[in-house]
């Protein structure tokens, strides 16, 4: 069994990514070729922002997003403690200070409650975390935000496809980032991510970065970075994106499926019913953890940990960590456990790891 099967994916799909590849071949426009142009054009109609910008990660997409609005040294920059790194690194790389505000106990997700007691004279910004696929309460995150003169950067590289009181993840703020890692819901076969906006002043400013810093060839109006999507990425997405939303939906019929089967009996994260999540990943909430994840594995049953260890606890990070417990972000680092989880998942197999992680949930009891 597969934690997440591309292999099927592609199997569906290998005409028309052969085709989309052959087509950059032919042509010989790698960098910045006509593909890179029509699938920011129609990522940014399927978000309903107004500008969609192609850069070469998700991390790279963050980072340019916090260079655009002037994240400077001694800046900070309020975020969650429960992601993945680059959440983080990419204010640190900016010389600025990540500040985190703890999380939902049953969501996962950076509590808003808890962000206005973070803010100080130096905060620029907020990164709410779209994590496992679902968007953060993220109305409250703005009205905050605008209270203060604060922008909010949506980090939404798990959730791409889901929604928020009807408004598409990547649209729910003022900048919303993406990542294409292959295993994100709509996946490359590389690298590559992309920011949105519908600020033309600020579509502008990215575009920009993401070229060094150029307002046309070698001329350079501002710092920047290589941070370009290849056009041959691009392509593959395109071929993708037209499966996309059977995927979405596929996604969302097995979630609430395991969701229904695990009632009563397995805790999971939470999705509220205001949003529709799209489970960048499937998880539930152990005890016993290693008990649980030794049994399924035995089982042949694959599993993951997203995260393991919260950023502040990380040693990298320690230095910035200024509040001496994240109680909620610990907890759930020690019991989160991600399943088997893709559009492609069949039935059977869905079954079958319900199963098996009854059975070891009993075990680890013991």
């Amino acid at each position: 069994m597969e934690f997440i099967d591309l292999k099927s994916q592609y199997r569906e799909m290998r005409g028309d990514i052969a085709a989309r590849i052959q087509k950059v071949l032919d042509h010989g426009h790698y960098i910045m070729g006509p593909e890179v142009e029509e699938l920011e054009q129609r990522l940014a109609a399927f978000t309903g922002a107004r500008h969609c910008i192609s850069v070469s990660s998700g991390t790279d997409a963050l980072l340019i997003a916090l260079m655009a609005i002037g994240v400077r040294p001694g800046d900070e920059v309020i975020t969650t403690p429960f992601s993945f790194v680059a959440t983080a690194e990419v204010i640190v790389m900016l010389g600025a200070i990540p500040v985190f505000a703890d999380i939902e106990p049953d969501t996962c997700l950076i509590s808003a409650s808890r962000i206005e007691d973070c803010i100080t004279p130096r905060t620029r910004a907020i990164i709410p975390v779209s994590l496992y696929g679902q968007a953060a309460n993220m109305d409250e995150i703005n009205a905050i935000a605008r209270r203060y003169g604060l922008t909010v950067i949506e980090d939404a590289a798990q959730s791409l496809g889901a929604t928020y009181k009807g408004r598409r993840s990547g649209n729910l703020s003022t900048i919303g980032c993406t990542s294409f890692f292959p295993s994100k819901p709509l996946g490359c076969y590389g690298d590559g991510g992309a920011v949105f906006t519908s600020d033309p002043d600020l579509a502008k400013a990215m575009r920009e970065i993401r070229i060094h810093g150029q307002s046309q060839r070698y001329v350079h109006t501002r710092v920047g970075v290589g941070g370009r999507m290849d056009t041959l990425q691009c392509a593959i997405l395109l071929a993708k994106f037209d499966y996309f939303d059977w995927e979405i939906e596929q996604r969302i019929r097995i979630g609430e499926r395991y969701n229904s089967l695990f009632k009563d009996k397995v805790r999971t994260v939470t999705q509220r019913q205001d949003r529709t999540g799209v489970f960048g990943q499937y998880t539930i909430i152990v005890e016993n953890r290693p008990v649980v994840q030794e049994v399924l594995r035995q089982q042949g049953i694959p599993t993951a940990i997203h995260y393991p260890v919260p950023i502040p606890m990380q040693v990298a990070y320690a230095s910035f960590n200024t509040t001496p417990r994240f109680p909620v972000a610990e907890s759930m680092s020690e019991r989160v456990l991600s399943l088997p989880m893709g559009p492609y998942l069949p039935e059977a197999d869905l079954q079958r790891v319900v199963d098996a992680v009854g059975k070891a949930v009993e075990q680890a009891k013991n």
